[in-house]
């Protein structure tokens, strides 16, 4: 038996961000659990935010926005981005964080996470409680340390988190299959399980 609740954004998990925007002098963060991917070719992204929110004045008048991934060791600073404003702090000074030159935009990075995604506003629309930022990512940064020898990425490694109901939690650290493998052979899906556990072991 299910129980039946009025509507409302109950869909779980949700990526948890940290948002850079303004410029290398005067920059802000903000935390956004309303995101994601929407589009693949050209890439496109999306940020939902309240126009209250200090950010939101910054992005409109400047069209771009950089999503840091977060990860568990960057959970406190992303909280910390969420409740408090850039209005009355730093964050960058407040927390340690340190700003890191993007490629194509004006905006900084954060430099602690191990992804980036530059990205510039194409489209706005006013949904009511949130505005819609979709954007198309223009660069992509991903920090070496996780990228092997043949160019793939360890996400595990990198200990991603994400928003439940408000609660964060950490990200699995083992995948649990791949694309494709409910149909694969199990030859193939044998060798990609050993290949990809020789790939941890590496790391180690």
């Amino acid at each position: 038996m299910k129980v039946t609740s009025k509507p409302g954004p109950l869909m779980a998990p949700l990526p948890t961000v940290m948002v850079s925007c303004g410029d290398m002098e005067n920059s802000n963060i903000l935390t956004i659990a309303w995101t994601g991917i929407i589009n693949s070719d050209p890439p496109m992204t999306y940020i939902s935010v309240q126009p209250k929110r200090y950010s939101y004045e910054i992005i409109k008048k400047s069209g771009e926005f950089v999503i840091n991934v977060t990860t568990e060791e960057l959970v406190k600073a992303m909280d910390y981005c969420g409740v408090k404003s850039g209005r009355d702090v730093d964050k960058f000074k407040e927390l340690g964080l340190h700003k890191e030159k993007a490629e194509q935009l004006a905006v900084p990075m954060i430099a602690e996470s191990p992804v980036n995604l530059e990205c510039k506003v194409i489209e706005t629309k006013e949904l009511g409680s949130h505005v819609m930022f979709m954007a198309e990512i223009v660069a992509v940064h991903v920090d070496d340390r996780y990228v092997d020898e043949k160019g793939a990425y360890d996400f595990g490694a990198m200990k991603f988190v994400a928003f439940n109901h408000g609660k964060y939690y950490r990200m699995g650290t083992k995948p649990l299959g791949f694309f494709g493998y409910s149909i694969m052979k199990p030859k193939t899906a044998k060798r990609k399980r050993r290949e990809a556990h020789e790939a941890r072991n590496k790391k180690k």
